[in-house]
């Protein structure tokens, strides 16, 4: 088994430029939960110190082993609907950590563009691209339907009237759907990376095409 944490043993600026990238970007997803909370009324997350970047406080040193080893990990921020403003603030906030990915995988794409045109070395380039593709990878797999995932909580506040919760078969469907995620996590992965390769390069075009580089 091909562990993450090898890589910190064959090349250990670009173990540790992922990890920071990683870590980074869930930092992001996890406060932007607790901002857009504080925002809808609801200030728990801001009374437990989420309103931080800091890693240990939004993923938690289980997560950040589980980080370096394998190359996975979570974050997860405290929420109580009850005092939110009003009936889609719970949408709001689970949607915000997605959001916050969709911004920083353009953000980082942009920058690869922005360094590619200006000539800096292809591994740093081909590092930042890797940061876009991972806020891909992290916008898609959170926007998932499956419980404890944003994306349930978006779309069970959208259709309230369904009551997926008491139906075995969408129960059945939704792990299907988890594990089909963990089958082919390789391919979603490749997805992301190729995505954030290709939106760079259209940015690099369009920026050289302004005669800005």
């Amino acid at each position: 088994m091909n562990l993450f944490i090898n890589l910190l043993f064959t090349n250990p600026e670009e173990f540790f430029a992922k990890v920071l990238m990683i870590v980074f970007s869930i930092c992001c997803h996890e406060y932007s939960h607790a901002w857009t909370a504080l925002r809808q009324g609801d200030p728990t997350a801001a009374e437990q110190g989420h309103l931080t970047l800091s890693p240990f406080k939004q993923m938690g040193v289980t997560s950040l082993i589980m980080l370096a080893f394998i190359g996975l990990a979570w974050g997860q921020v405290p929420v109580n609907p009850q005092r939110m403003k009003h009936r889609y603030s719970e949408a709001l906030v689970a949607f915000a950590g997605p959001a916050m990915n969709l911004i920083l995988f353009f953000g980082f794409c942009l920058l690869a563009s922005i360094i590619h045109l200006v000539g800096v070395q292809k591994d740093a380039v081909n590092l930042i691209i890797y940061g876009g593709g991972i806020n891909m990878v992290l916008f898609i797999v959170n926007m998932l339907p499956i419980p404890t995932l944003d994306g349930w909580t978006v779309f069970r506040n959208l259709f309230p009237k369904i009551k997926f919760e008491q139906s075995e078969f969408m129960k059945g469907a939704m792990v299907l759907v988890f594990i089909m995620v963990i089958l082919f996590f390789n391919y979603l992965y490749a997805a992301g990376m190729f995505a954030a390769s290709i939106v760079a390069s259209i940015l690099a075009s369009l920026l050289n095409a302004t005669g800005m580089f």
